[in-house]
């Protein structure tokens, strides 16, 4: 018997993916939107790849990270909550606790409706940033946790951190059934235009307007292999109380703009990579040059081997999953 599952942030790139996975394997989806006037936007972004049974099995609910209304309303009758809207901007906020604080209640209240209804069960979507400590080297795991206070943590790990922490925090309390899902940099085709700043990396160096580029490294993973880890795990009542890292391998910017570019040729696209005394330079006028300078020659590779065994993943390439981005951009005349 399929599940009635509140998905927050339906929206969203890998929100919408996660709705796909879900009522494509028979479950019931009622999806949040701070407007509801977004709802049609939702619908014809899933329903290419649906049928029209499984479209009647979508409803909408309007939730706001940041108010009470209609959490409990939400919540009813519902067997499980994935919660996934969280913002994830490219440049840091004047004022970090503008992402802190929505990232961090957003958690709590969502979880807080959930137990109150009686629904146990949840899926949060979390980050590899909140598993990233970058005092340590070699290979992380869902072990790891980001430590807050090391030079150049961003606002969004810290947000994501802090808000995995407060899921953990009140849902071993209360017995609820929590896993969390930290997917790396989420790439891969969207559902529609509206795809948010992983893709957004993408799409820039597709247009090659950079004429060199930082020595930055991503941990990588296509966005349809995340939707199916959360189905894995909302099916799977064993996998509760795990942190279950998502990822494919990591990639830097010059490397994907090498992948690029073998791929289209014709394209400008930049491959030089600029120097750190340029980066430094620059940094000097533009705050989000200077946060990623922390960054600058590093590579955190974290495992994946819980989500091969537990959820019996087997992941898309990092190459992969950036082909299927410039793809699906170039096809839809966006760059």
């Amino acid at each position: 018997m399929g599940q009635t599952v509140v998905l927050t942030g339906i929206s969203g790139f890998i929100a919408k993916h996660i709705a796909l996975k879900v009522l494509a394997a028979g479950h019931s989806v009622r999806g949040s939107l701070r407007d509801l006037s977004r709802a049609g936007e939702v619908r014809a972004a899933l329903a290419p790849h649906l049928d029209g049974s499984a479209l009647d099995r979508l409803s909408f609910v309007q939730l706001d990270l940041t108010r009470d209304d209609n959490w409990a309303r939400a919540m009813e009758g519902a067997t499980a909550l994935i919660h996934s809207a969280s913002p994830f901007p490219i440049a840091t906020p004047k004022d970090e606790n503008d992402l802190i604080r929505p990232a961090v209640e957003g958690t709590q209240r969502a979880i807080a409706a959930a137990g109150a209804a009686g629904v146990r069960r949840v899926i949060l979507t979390s980050s590899v940033v909140a598993i990233i400590d970058t005092f340590k080297r070699g290979m992380q795991d869902e072990t790891d946790w980001c430590n807050l206070d090391a030079p150049g943590t961003t606002a969004y790990a810290k947000s994501k951190t802090m808000a995995e922490r407060a899921a953990w925090d009140f849902s071993i309390p209360q017995g609820m059934a929590l896993t969390t899902i930290n997917p790396g940099l989420v790439i891969g085709p969207p559902l529609d235009g509206h795809y948010g700043s992983s893709i957004s990396i993408v799409a820039r160096l597709l247009r090659g307007r950079d004429p060199m580029l930082p020595m930055i490294s991503f941990t990588c993973v296509d966005v349809r292999d995340v939707a199916e880890a959360h189905l894995r795990a909302l099916e799977r009542p064993e996998t509760a109380g795990r942190r279950i890292p998502c990822t494919a391998g990591v990639m830097s910017m010059p490397d994907m703009a090498r992948v690029l570019k073998a791929a289209y040729p014709a394209r400008k696209i930049a491959r030089r990579v600029a120097p750190k005394y340029v980066l430094r330079l620059l940094a000097m006028f533009d705050p989000d040059i200077r946060a990623i300078l922390p960054s600058l020659g590093q590579a955190h590779h974290v495992s994946n081997a819980r989500a091969r065994k537990e959820l019996d993943m087997r992941f898309i390439s990092p190459e992969g999953a950036l082909r299927a981005s410039a793809e699906w951009l170039v096809a839809n005349g966006r760059v």
